[in-house]
């Protein structure tokens, strides 16, 4: 009965988690382009990236030594929700006379605030599954779940309120996060490791793993791992906005898709729910180095389908292009993880994964979604006309199939995979 109860305590946890990201992650470029932002989005998005590369160990490091994680993981969510709330005042605020620096600079501070979260929020559940006397890599990911069903509840909340092309979405994560800030400090208490005192700060911050730099294949992975992590944030900065803007035209101005587009978004958030129970069969059939190319061939079809198709006759299409996302987005993260596990020295596997991500949602994602915002803002002379779109998205599936191409050439496996 203990276990259900912390079970269904740690369910609670990560659907707030997620609920908060998905409040603004995928329709924020929306609000943007209503307000005269839209050649600035990708740095809205980058900025996730770019304290992605230095937040997290930092609260991390905090979280281990002095402060414990349930404690930490209050403190950033609240103080996110603060500086989101604020984002949203100045936003309505101003309306559409909002310039870049009313908002930018407060929407980072609240960002770099979140971002420590997704591995807070990981300590405190394995922390609770191990005192419950749980096995965590059985039980966890059962648990994890529900935070991509937060996800998609608050990308439908936001959607069937309105919210998607002004500043309320804002104020929902805010509401999100106050409540998830003051439902951690009701969780199992965490203990802080005062042996990490004597750690060096190279080795507290995952550079030890740089290392692995030095043997050519690692290099390889690591390198592709940031270039196709410049694809991670491209359909979550632009999709919204791209699909909406086919209101312009009357005979797409009232189709489901561009009337309520966070909910054909969510049909992602569904493929990738889905995806995870395939990998195993991928792996085991294919090989790691094969599924991370169906990774890349998935992210080369999720970019043409958006170029091909429309709201209307062709929005089949755009429900492809969500389907394959999970593909896209699962199979690479997940399979490249695993990967970095068995490859990677026992002493060396938490600073790797560490930098794994760092490649994929720090620097690649980062760098990524800058450069789609020039390649968006040349191809597009208006925003608002769906006109110029197919070129951006052909270029970004082209982009992808010449990293699937190089990778098939330059990457060379020869671990046996686990079945």
């Amino acid at each position: 009965m203990q276990n259900s109860g912390i079970r269904v305590r740690l369910i609670i946890l990560s659907f707030l988690q997620f609920a908060v990201w998905g409040a603004y992650l995928t329709s924020m470029g929306r609000y943007l382009g209503s307000v005269g932002l839209g050649a600035n989005i990708g740095w809205f998005y980058a900025v996730q990236g770019i304290v992605s590369i230095f937040m997290p160990a930092l609260m991390g490091i905090i979280a281990d030594r002095w402060v414990p994680a349930q404690k930490m993981l209050s403190f950033c969510h609240i103080t996110a929700a603060i500086f989101m709330a604020l984002t949203a005042y100045v936003g309505f605020a101003n309306g559409a006379d909002v310039v870049f620096n009313d908002i930018f600079w407060l929407y980072s501070i609240s960002v770099a605030f979140y971002m420590p979260t997704l591995a807070l929020s990981n300590s405190v559940s394995y922390t609770a599954l191990e005192r419950a006397g749980l096995d965590t890599v059985k039980t966890f990911p059962s648990i994890r779940v529900f935070g991509t069903v937060g996800f998609i509840v608050s990308m439908w909340l936001v959607d069937l309120l309105g919210f998607q092309s002004n500043c309320n979405q804002f104020y929902t994560s805010a509401v999100w996060g106050v409540i998830l800030g003051i439902y951690s400090l009701t969780m199992p208490a965490c203990p802080i490791n005062p042996k990490q005192e004597g750690q060096s700060l190279v080795a507290a911050l995952g550079l030890d793993a740089f290392s692995l730099f030095k043997q050519r294949r690692m290099a390889i992975f690591f390198v592709f791992s940031m270039l196709l992590g410049a694809a991670l944030q491209v359909s979550n900065s632009y999709a919204n906005l791209f699909i909406e803007s086919f209101g312009s035209q009357p005979e797409y101005a009232n189709t489901f898709a561009v009337e309520h587009t966070n909910i054909i978004i969510s049909l992602s958030q569904m493929s990738e729910t889905l995806c995870i129970l395939l990998i195993p069969f991928f792996l085991s059939r294919f090989g790691i180095k094969r599924v991370m190319i169906i990774s890349m061939l998935a992210w080369m079809l999720r970019f043409a389908f958006f170029g091909i198709g429309n709201p209307g006759d062709g929005v089949w299409l755009f429900i492809l292009s969500m389907i394959v996302y999970g593909m896209a987005f699962d199979f690479y993260n997940i399979s490249g993880s695993l990967f970095v596990d068995k490859e990677v020295p026992e002493n060396l596997r938490s600073s790797a994964q560490g930098l794994f991500m760092l490649m994929t949602n720090g620097l690649g994602a980062s760098f990524g979604v800058i450069a789609a915002q020039e390649v968006v803002n040349i191809s597009t002379n208006s925003l608002e006309n769906p006109a110029g779109w197919p070129t951006a998205w052909y270029i970004f599936a082209l982009y992808a199939l010449v990293i699937a191409l190089l990778f098939a050439i330059l990457f060379k496996e020869n671990v046996a995979v686990k079945k």
